[in-house]
Parts: C-alpha cells; structure tokens; sequence
C-alpha cells in the first residue's frame, strides 16, 4: 500500500551492519547477502548519556498517563499523518495504525460486541480471544510498555525483551518505531513489566538504535512490520540483565498454538495490564498477506506485543516468532502478525551487534 509524505525529515541509513557474510552459520553468495543487507534500514535515536536523560526525563508519570493509543494519531495530526493519502486492500479503508489495528473509513477504533473486559483467569488458558495475564512468570518481566513521540504527540504501544548478543534488544511492530515511509519515532523508551497507576519496577530504557525492514520503510509493507531496537543501559545494567529475555526464532512452522501479549489501552482496556489472547495460529483469511491470525480482541496499544510458540505458562516463557501487527475493518476478533523469515532474522542479526 501507498503511505503519505513523511511528516518530518529523516535520515535513515542502509545499515551495513549484519557482520561476517554467514545467515544462520550458512555462507551465502556475497550478492544475496548484498541483497539481504539492503533490507534493513537503521536510525540512531538517543547516542549520548545526556541525549538519552532528556529522553528519560521527558517521560514524566504524567506525560506516560496522558499518552494516546496510536490509533489517535489521524486525529491529532488533522489526518496529515499515517492514516492519509492511502490506498487499501479488500475490506480496507485506511493503513496500519500504530496501535496494530486497521480501522474503518471513519479513522474509529474497533472494539465491536464480544470484547473481554480484563477478565482475569486464575489458570492461563489455552483458548482466549482476551484475559488479563495474572500469573507472573518471565512474560510479566520481558514484555512492557514502549512511550513515543510522533508529529509531536504522545503514543503507546507494546515489546518485549529478546536474548541477543548486546543484550540490549526488543522486539516490536515496525510501526512502533517508523512511520511506515515516514519519520521515525522519537523519545521512545521501553518499560519491561509495567504495572497498574504507571509503576516501572524494573525502569525505564531509552532507545540508542532502531531498525526496520526495508519493505516496511520504503512502503509500509504488512508483511514486513517488524522493528528492532537496541536500548541503552539503565543504571549501568543491559535490560536483559535485569529482567531476563525470551527466545526468538525464525522460518518456523505455520500454524500451531501461539500466546500473544500486550498493553491494549483504547476501551475496554486501559493499558494498565499485561494481556494475552491464546489459540491456534491461521493464515490471512484475506489472502492480502503471508501474516498469519490469532483470535484476539486486544485494542489500540498492544501493537509490538510478542506472540510465542512452545510457551511454558509455568515459567513463562517461549519463543517468539511473531508479534501483533494489524486488524481488517471487517474482522475485529482477529488480530494479524508477520511471519519472521529471512529478513526479519538480518534484522534481528543486526540490532542484536548493534
């Protein structure tokens, strides 16, 4: 799809930055690792220890109670943003917000009849279209809160902690960190285990890189909505030192039971809560895209949220291989994620060396 003039001027880079030529252990012929490199597009968000306080200290308890689910982003910007000059696939009227949802012509979230309103469930369950995670565990620590900055308004959207070599990196939607062809995002910070009334038990943590797929920033391709980030310390501490990381994996198996977490924030939810919907993995009903579907009633904010296979609700962990991306217009129940391939995996192999 066609996505509107970047709103301000930005100065991506084609990062060339995966390393030795070798994907996986494998050699590859230095074309194709050429043609690889291309894919991934990097930005350099906060570099210094005083760029990164200002960050910080931007994120006041109440700037982070005023932020808006992205979904509002048309509103704030007078429809000049993401949510403009765009031309949609069957059964959709207008782009992927940044809260992982499509939205119908009149630019309104989608919440319809049927939505779980922060049901608790004292046992995870393997079947759930929306519960509130209340059983702890490394999800409750890895996945958190992201807080950015786009055409000067305050959004939310949702990521989680990967086990990467810098241990540094999450994971998130690409259009929680780029605005498809358009700018990137600023002031982003992440903040692992969020709790209720804004408690950050494990701080807060600015972003020193980014990174998204070259589809996804040359046409905010859905297929291709993966970001990466690279974060600062906090305190001197790596975030995966401090709250642990989940695994992830790439050219898996389609199909399968999959969990999938975030921070949904527009009504019924309030963003105050780790949520999860569980199920069985399918493919794009609409045949528009090689994402794959999970039943799943999660709003505006859970964007970037991980979704995991072989997951342990003992433990809480898993390995993930997608992640919450968007919402048909006529579909509300089913929440769509990127199938991680070839390219997702040279990004994450460059953010990881970052």
């Amino acid at each position: 799809m066609t996505l509107s003039t970047p709103l301000l001027a930005a100065a991506p880079l084609l990062a060339g930055l995966i390393g030795p030529a070798l994907l996986g252990g494998t050699p590859v012929p230095q074309q194709a690792h050429r043609a690889v490199r291309t894919q991934i597009v990097e930005h350099v968000a906060a570099r210094t220890a005083a760029e990164q306080r200002r960050v910080l200290d931007y994120w006041t308890p109440e700037r982070m109670a005023r932020a808006l689910p992205i979904g509002m982003l048309d509103v704030v910007t007078d429809s000049a943003g993401l949510l403009s000059d765009l031309t949609g696939t069957a059964g959709v009227h207008t782009a992927p917000d940044l809260s992982g949802r499509r939205l119908g012509p009149s630019g309104a979230g989608l919440s319809g009849p049927g939505t779980l309103r922060h049901q608790a469930a004292g046992r995870p369950q393997t079947n759930t279209v929306g519960s509130r995670w209340i059983t702890g565990g490394a999800v409750a620590r890895t996945t958190g809160r992201v807080f950015l900055t786009v055409a000067g308004a305050d959004f939310v959207c949702s990521a989680s902690t990967v086990k990467s070599a810098n241990r540094d990196v999450v994971v998130t939607a690409g259009h929680c960190v780029k605005d498809g062809a358009g700018e990137w995002a600023a002031n982003w910070t992440f903040v692992p285990g969020y709790a209720t009334t804004g408690l950050q038990p494990y701080g807060q943590y600015a972003a020193r890189r980014m990174f998204v797929t070259g589809p996804w920033s040359r046409s905010g391709d859905d297929n291709f909505d993966v970001g990466m980030v690279a974060l600062a310390t906090s305190a001197g501490r790596h975030v995966a030192d401090v709250v642990g990381t989940q695994e992830i994996a790439f050219n898996a198996a389609r199909g399968g039971q999959a969990f999938g977490f975030g921070y949904p924030a527009d009504p019924p939810y309030s963003g105050d809560h780790l949520v999860y919907c569980a199920g069985r993995l399918k493919n794009d009903s609409n045949g528009q895209s090689r994402d794959q579907g999970l039943a799943c009633d999660m709003t505006a904010g859970s964007s970037g949220g991980p979704w995991m296979t072989s997951f342990d609700p003992g433990t809480g962990k898993g390995t993930i291989t997608s992640l919450s991306s968007f919402k048909y217009s006529d579909d509300h129940r089913t929440m769509y994620g990127p199938y991680f391939g070839d390219t997702v995996k040279a990004l994450f192999n460059t953010a990881e060396h970052a």
